[in-house]
């Protein structure tokens, strides 16, 4: 009896800190500050998406962090979401900037973060060149290595069929 208490009492702990932990999160979440792409290069051009100014609500954002300056949010034809954008300039620095809107009704203020990189992480960076992989190719970059590949595997070719031949007439071996 007191092992199933024990049980039952530790599960039911459990339960509570995982919904404790949770709750937090996710009512974080709600009505914050969303921007696309996440991750830019400078010069690139970012939006900037909110709920939290509800439906007809317009915000003004501020991008100075970034050196990018104010910007507006207006309502979109997405159902209550208020919608804006800005050019990081070309000569932002790599790092996170926290970009801010604040919204023209409520007064309430959201932010998101921004990162700023140099090398993009949309575009993949496409390889160049042949690879070097130690056993060449028939386009290799040394049309020498490749005459003298194939001149192994004619020799290799001729010597087969020599001895299969032999072999079928019954000279040896």
């Amino acid at each position: 009896m007191r092992t199933t208490v024990r049980l039952l009492t530790g599960s039911a702990l459990a339960v509570a800190a995982a919904g404790l932990v949770c709750a937090p999160a996710h009512a974080g979440d709600a009505g914050g500050l969303e921007i696309l792409p996440s991750s830019v290069v400078p010069g690139g051009q970012v939006t900037v998406t909110t709920a939290a100014c509800g439906e007809d609500g317009a915000a003004a954002g501020d991008a100075s962090a970034v050196g990018a300056g104010p910007f507006t949010l207006a309502p979109s034809t997405h159902g209550g979401d208020t919608t804006g954008g800005f050019r990081v300039p070309p000569s932002a620095q790599p790092g996170t900037y926290e970009i801010v809107a604040t919204c023209a009704q409520s007064g309430r203020r959201v932010t998101g973060d921004l990162v700023v990189s140099l090398t993009s992480q949309r575009q993949p960076v496409r390889p160049r060149g042949s690879v070097k992989t130690g056993v060449g190719g028939a386009l290799g970059p040394d049309p020498v290595q490749t005459a003298g590949g194939v001149a192994a595997l004619a020799v290799a070719a001729a010597g087969g069929t020599w001895l299969l031949h032999r072999r079928a007439r019954g000279d040896g071996m």
